[in-house]
Order: structure tokens, then sequence, then C-alpha cells
């Protein structure tokens, strides 16, 4: 599939393949996240490859590659009371602002089952990037589905109507 965002790349399911890199990727693009939450706990900076590969197998995962090279991916879930939660989108930090962000989140939306009442997700409280991408594609913050302890303590809930 070509991507209007980025001439000649492509989107395809992640495989267990795709794990060594998109945990680089993470990394890449979490540790910006860092900075800006002042935390360096969020998961998606510890999780080791083996970690990386199950979510593969327990998540709906995609990547984008331009070329060979992975440039942005996108995973998503079934949670309970009809949600389908968005995480781990990201894209390489040298093509943000292009438009591939909007797009796996609109990938990841079009991908929910029939019965999703809602689509969820978590960003950093201080990602205000993250939060306006988040926002003008219809999501609004509401208040956490639990308790928030370690790094949900500096998140923020988003969810939009399916």
């Amino acid at each position: 599939m070509d991507l209007e965002t980025l001439p000649g790349a492509t989107l395809r399911p992640a495989t267990p393949d795709d794990a060594a890199e998109l945990m680089v990727l993470q990394r890449c693009c979490w540790v910006q996240e860092a900075l800006l939450n002042n935390t360096l706990e969020h998961p998606a900076l510890r999780e080791d490859l083996a970690e990386v590969r199950e979510s593969i197998k327990t998540w709906h995962s995609w990547v984008v590659r331009d070329g060979h090279r992975l440039v942005g991916a996108v995973r998503a879930r079934t949670v309970k009371d009809g949600g389908w939660e968005i995480s781990r989108l990201m894209v390489a930090p040298d093509l943000a602002g292009r438009g591939l962000g909007r797009f796996l989140l609109e990938h990841a939306e079009r991908h929910a089952p029939p019965e999703t009442k809602q689509y969820v997700l978590f960003t950093g409280a201080s990602s205000e990037r993250n939060i306006s991408l988040y926002e003008r594609a219809g999501y609004r913050r509401a208040p956490m589905p639990f308790e928030p302890t370690g790094v949900f303590r500096l998140a923020v809930y988003l969810v939009k109507a399916a």
C-alpha cells in the first residue's frame, strides 16, 4: 500500500522479525517523550526484545517501512467496555510533522472490531504535540479509568466515540 504522506512507503502487519527495529524506534521516539514529561519510567523505554516480540503477538500491530527502514508503527487491542486501545503510535523523529502519525492513528481506528464503542489512548501530560494531534482527530480528555500510579500519574487519558 502506498502512503500519501510518504510516497513509496508501505504499511503492513508487524511480524516478530520487526521486533528489534521496533524496539530501536520506540527508544528514539520515547526519549523525546521522557524529556518532555521528566521521567524515564515509560515502559516503551524499558521493554526488552522478548517483550516487544510478545506484544506483536498479543496486539494488532502495524509497521511502515520506507524502503528497508522502519519509520513508523502503531498497535491496538480490544479492552473492556467496548474500547479499542491505540498505543505505541510512533514516527521516526526526522519524519515527524508530515502526517504519518495521523495516517497511523486513522489506520488503527479503521481496524477496530465492529462492536467497538470508543477509541482510547494515553499520552504524556506534557506531550503537547501528541495531545494536539489527538484532539484534532476528535479525542477528548477523560478521567483515568483506574487509579493512576507510576508513569500514569504523568499521563492524560483520551477518548473518542467510535
